[in-house]
Protein backbone atom coordinates (compact mmCIF):
# COMPACT_ATOMS: atom_id res chain seq x y z
CA UNK A 1 0.00 0.00 0.00
CA UNK A 2 1.05 3.56 -0.87
CA UNK A 3 1.93 5.28 1.89
CA UNK A 4 -0.59 8.11 3.41
CA UNK A 5 0.64 11.64 4.43
CA UNK A 6 -2.17 13.69 6.04
CA UNK A 7 -1.62 17.67 5.32
CA UNK A 8 -3.05 18.65 8.33
CA UNK A 9 -2.22 20.06 11.77
CA UNK A 10 -6.11 19.64 12.73
CA UNK A 11 -6.51 16.85 15.60
CA UNK A 12 -10.09 15.87 14.16
CA UNK A 13 -9.27 15.09 11.02
CA UNK A 14 -6.15 12.99 12.28
CA UNK A 15 -9.04 11.30 14.53
CA UNK A 16 -10.99 10.51 11.46
CA UNK A 17 -8.38 9.20 9.50
CA UNK A 18 -7.37 6.99 12.13
CA UNK A 19 -10.85 5.88 12.34
CA UNK A 20 -10.54 4.28 8.84
CA UNK A 21 -7.34 2.08 10.42
CA UNK A 22 -5.17 3.55 7.73
CA UNK A 23 -1.70 4.24 8.63
CA UNK A 24 -0.86 7.55 8.59
CA UNK A 25 2.00 10.09 8.74
CA UNK A 26 0.76 13.56 9.77
CA UNK A 27 3.06 16.78 7.77
CA UNK A 28 1.07 20.24 8.45
CA UNK A 29 1.05 22.45 5.00
CA UNK A 30 2.91 25.81 6.14
CA UNK A 31 -0.01 28.18 3.19
CA UNK A 32 -1.92 30.43 4.44
CA UNK A 33 -5.56 30.05 4.38
CA UNK A 34 -6.85 33.00 2.69
CA UNK A 35 -9.97 33.79 0.93
CA UNK A 36 -10.61 33.91 -2.64
CA UNK A 37 -13.09 36.25 -3.13
CA UNK A 38 -15.84 35.84 -5.49
CA UNK A 39 -15.39 31.90 -6.01
CA UNK A 40 -18.09 29.42 -4.48
CA UNK A 41 -17.62 27.36 -1.37
CA UNK A 42 -17.60 24.52 -3.19
CA UNK A 43 -14.83 25.64 -5.71
CA UNK A 44 -13.12 27.66 -2.63
CA UNK A 45 -12.73 24.61 -0.67
CA UNK A 46 -11.37 22.20 -3.33
CA UNK A 47 -9.00 25.18 -4.58
CA UNK A 48 -8.05 25.50 -0.59
CA UNK A 49 -7.51 21.58 -0.23
CA UNK A 50 -5.53 21.33 -3.60
CA UNK A 51 -3.18 24.11 -2.19
CA UNK A 52 -2.55 22.36 0.78
CA UNK A 53 -2.03 18.91 -0.61
CA UNK A 54 0.49 20.91 -3.03
CA UNK A 55 2.82 22.41 -0.50
CA UNK A 56 3.18 19.12 1.42
CA UNK A 57 4.10 17.38 -1.72
CA UNK A 58 7.59 18.24 -2.33
CA UNK A 59 8.38 17.05 0.63
CA UNK A 60 7.13 13.54 -0.27
CA UNK A 61 9.13 11.46 -2.87
CA UNK A 62 6.15 8.09 -2.87
CA UNK A 63 3.08 8.27 -1.35
CA UNK A 64 -0.43 9.87 -1.47
CA UNK A 65 -1.09 13.24 0.34
CA UNK A 66 -4.35 13.54 1.49
CA UNK A 67 -5.58 17.28 2.44
CA UNK A 68 -9.30 18.93 2.93
CA UNK A 69 -10.57 22.52 4.40
CA UNK A 70 -13.97 23.20 5.47
CA UNK A 71 -16.23 26.28 5.58
CA UNK A 72 -19.30 27.26 6.68
CA UNK A 73 -21.91 29.04 4.73
CA UNK A 74 -25.01 31.26 5.43
CA UNK A 75 -27.17 32.33 3.07
CA UNK A 76 -23.66 32.69 0.70
CA UNK A 77 -21.71 34.04 2.90
CA UNK A 78 -18.79 31.94 3.71
CA UNK A 79 -17.85 31.74 7.80
CA UNK A 80 -14.58 30.43 8.39
CA UNK A 81 -12.35 30.80 11.60
CA UNK A 82 -13.43 33.75 13.59
CA UNK A 83 -10.93 36.26 14.37
CA UNK A 84 -12.29 36.48 18.19
CA UNK A 85 -14.89 36.03 20.79
CA UNK A 86 -17.13 38.94 18.95
CA UNK A 87 -16.77 37.51 15.87
CA UNK A 88 -17.76 33.85 17.04
CA UNK A 89 -20.73 35.30 18.76
CA UNK A 90 -21.77 37.10 15.97
CA UNK A 91 -21.57 33.58 13.61
CA UNK A 92 -23.29 31.83 16.72
CA UNK A 93 -25.77 34.71 16.10
CA UNK A 94 -26.26 34.06 12.30
CA UNK A 95 -26.55 30.54 12.59
CA UNK A 96 -29.36 30.36 15.48
CA UNK A 97 -32.52 29.39 14.34
CA UNK A 98 -31.57 28.73 10.77
CA UNK A 99 -30.09 26.35 8.32
CA UNK A 100 -26.81 26.62 7.27
CA UNK A 101 -24.21 24.00 4.70
CA UNK A 102 -20.76 22.96 5.51
CA UNK A 103 -18.80 22.18 2.83
CA UNK A 104 -15.36 20.50 2.73
CA UNK A 105 -12.85 20.25 -0.03
CA UNK A 106 -11.09 16.88 -0.46
CA UNK A 107 -7.75 16.88 -2.50
CA UNK A 108 -5.40 13.18 -2.99
CA UNK A 109 -1.92 13.75 -4.51
CA UNK A 110 -0.42 10.85 -5.54
CA UNK A 111 3.39 10.99 -5.98
CA UNK A 112 5.66 10.67 -7.56
CA UNK A 113 3.18 10.62 -10.73
CA UNK A 114 1.60 14.53 -9.48
CA UNK A 115 -2.00 12.77 -10.25
CA UNK A 116 -4.19 15.10 -8.07
CA UNK A 117 -8.11 14.24 -7.45
CA UNK A 118 -10.26 17.34 -6.01
CA UNK A 119 -13.55 16.82 -4.54
CA UNK A 120 -16.01 18.72 -2.00
CA UNK A 121 -18.83 16.83 0.30
CA UNK A 122 -21.78 19.96 1.66
CA UNK A 123 -23.84 18.79 4.54
CA UNK A 124 -26.83 20.77 5.46
CA UNK A 125 -27.19 21.57 9.33
CA UNK A 126 -29.93 23.18 11.57
CA UNK A 127 -29.42 24.84 14.47
CA UNK A 128 -32.16 24.87 16.91
CA UNK A 129 -32.98 28.91 18.35
CA UNK A 130 -30.18 30.07 20.89
CA UNK A 131 -30.14 32.48 23.83
CA UNK A 132 -27.51 35.15 24.05
CA UNK A 133 -26.66 34.05 27.20
CA UNK A 134 -26.10 30.74 26.21
CA UNK A 135 -23.87 32.13 23.30
CA UNK A 136 -22.22 33.79 25.68
CA UNK A 137 -20.91 30.71 27.69
CA UNK A 138 -20.14 28.82 24.59
CA UNK A 139 -17.85 31.37 23.33
CA UNK A 140 -16.16 31.54 26.94
CA UNK A 141 -15.15 27.95 27.01
CA UNK A 142 -12.77 28.91 24.05
CA UNK A 143 -13.71 25.66 21.58
CA UNK A 144 -15.19 28.13 18.69
CA UNK A 145 -12.53 30.20 18.33
CA UNK A 146 -10.73 27.69 15.80
CA UNK A 147 -13.39 26.52 14.29
CA UNK A 148 -15.32 26.98 10.87
CA UNK A 149 -18.48 28.73 11.67
CA UNK A 150 -17.68 29.33 15.33
CA UNK A 151 -18.87 25.51 16.49
CA UNK A 152 -17.74 21.80 16.89
CA UNK A 153 -19.85 19.48 16.17
CA UNK A 154 -18.09 16.84 17.91
CA UNK A 155 -17.55 19.01 20.80
CA UNK A 156 -20.21 21.29 22.99
CA UNK A 157 -21.63 22.51 19.82
CA UNK A 158 -22.94 19.54 19.53
CA UNK A 159 -26.12 20.63 21.85
CA UNK A 160 -26.99 23.58 19.27
CA UNK A 161 -27.37 21.31 16.60
CA UNK A 162 -31.32 20.81 15.93
CA UNK A 163 -31.03 18.25 12.77
CA UNK A 164 -28.18 17.04 10.08
CA UNK A 165 -28.85 16.33 5.86
CA UNK A 166 -25.69 14.81 4.64
CA UNK A 167 -22.57 13.52 6.23
CA UNK A 168 -21.78 13.69 9.64
CA UNK A 169 -18.28 13.70 9.65
CA UNK A 170 -17.97 16.08 6.94
CA UNK A 171 -19.67 19.10 9.89
CA UNK A 172 -16.37 17.13 11.66
CA UNK A 173 -14.21 18.08 9.13
CA UNK A 174 -13.14 15.47 6.84
CA UNK A 175 -16.09 13.61 4.61
CA UNK A 176 -14.92 9.38 5.09
CA UNK A 177 -17.32 8.18 2.60
CA UNK A 178 -15.91 10.39 -0.18
CA UNK A 179 -12.48 9.78 1.00
CA UNK A 180 -12.55 6.17 0.89
CA UNK A 181 -13.68 6.57 -2.61
CA UNK A 182 -11.41 8.44 -3.68
CA UNK A 183 -8.80 6.51 -2.06
CA UNK A 184 -9.95 3.45 -3.92
CA UNK A 185 -9.23 5.24 -7.44
CA UNK A 186 -5.73 5.09 -6.28
CA UNK A 187 -5.55 1.33 -5.01
CA UNK A 188 -6.34 1.83 -1.53
CA UNK A 189 -9.39 0.02 -0.04
CA UNK A 190 -9.74 0.27 3.98
CA UNK A 191 -12.00 -2.27 4.25
CA UNK A 192 -9.41 -4.65 2.36
CA UNK A 193 -6.05 -2.87 3.87
CA UNK A 194 -8.13 -3.45 7.44
CA UNK A 195 -8.59 -7.19 6.81
CA UNK A 196 -4.79 -7.60 5.57
CA UNK A 197 -3.69 -6.72 8.62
Amino acid sequence: MLPIYLASSSPRRKMLLEQLGLPFTVVPPDVEEEEHDGLPPRKLVEALAAKKARAVAPAISRGLVLAADTVVVFQDRVLGKPAGPREAAFMLSLLSGNEHEVYTGLAVMEKPSGRLVVTHECTRVRFRTLEEEEIARYVATGEPLDKAGAYAAQGLGAIFIAGIKGCYFNVVGLPLARLARVLREFGVDPLKCFLEK
